[in-house]
């Protein structure tokens, strides 16, 4: 699985530099920014210290959109506990949900938003998953370099994973699922109810494989009956 880490409009050089060094530590290599080039500064090359090859390699994108277009599967970290309906891991049980995920997935991104306010509303609805790092509530708070190594550290052994010889990836069913969902909502007249819509979407990501096919097979035969 290709993974990629996305840094949305990064304001301090130094925590480009800190979360480019993080990302090499633990074999990360693709680095996204949104709406920044802090990474072009001087000062992110010197706290990179020897990660200057993943600066030279960035990505830059307009919008968070942008950079996830050719992305399968989305984990937004956040500081919001258990925002909204949306389904959230831990990073431990992240390790578990991007392992099953790696098994029928091309590629996945974890996004990390600003240093002072983080992602908008709009933005942590184009993730599948949220997540965030249990912390003390006394000092709720790490800065955008220690929230990129923690993620690094946890996630880590998803870069040993050697993919199947004859692995095909299959990853247009959850996206698939997701417009079969809102078309089903649309012909039973509840596309209105945004609570119901996203209760839906948010849940979806937390489905393995069978899951998705069986709820396919099962959308198959509510879409043949109401056609009837």
């Amino acid at each position: 699985m290709q993974f990629h880490i996305i840094l949305v409009e990064p304001a301090r050089a130094e925590n480009v530099g800190a979360a480019a060094r993080a990302m090499k530590t633990m074999g990360f290599r693709s680095l996204r920014i949104v709406g920044s080039v802090a990474h072009q500064d001087p000062a992110a090359r010197w706290v990179a210290h020897g990660s200057g090859d993943i600066l030279d390699g960035v990505q830059t994108f307009p919008s968070l959109a942008a950079a996830l277009k050719d992305v399968d599967f989305t984990v937004a970290a956040t500081a919001r506990s258990r925002a909204k309906f949306r389904y959230y891991c831990t990073p431990t049980e992240l390790t578990g949900v991007l392992q099953e995920k790696a098994a029928w997935m091309a590629s996945a991104a974890l996004v990390f938003g600003r240093e002072d306010v983080g992602l908008t509303n709009e933005e942590l609805e184009l993730a599948d998953v949220l997540t965030g790092v249990p912390m003390n509530a006394d000092y709720p708070s790490l800065n955008l370099g220690q929230a990129v190594m923690v993620y690094c550290y946890q996630l880590a052994a998803l870069m040993q994973v050697e993919p199947q010889k004859a692995w095909i990836p299959d990853a247009g069913q959850l996206l698939a699922l997701r417009d079969r969902l809102d078309r089903l909502l649309v012909n039973l007249a509840v596309a209105e109810d945004e609570k119901l819509r996203n209760w839906l979407h948010q849940r979806l990501g937390r489905l393995e494989q069978r899951d998705t096919a069986m709820l396919h097979r099962l959308l198959h035969d509510i879409e043949k009956k109401l056609s009837k």
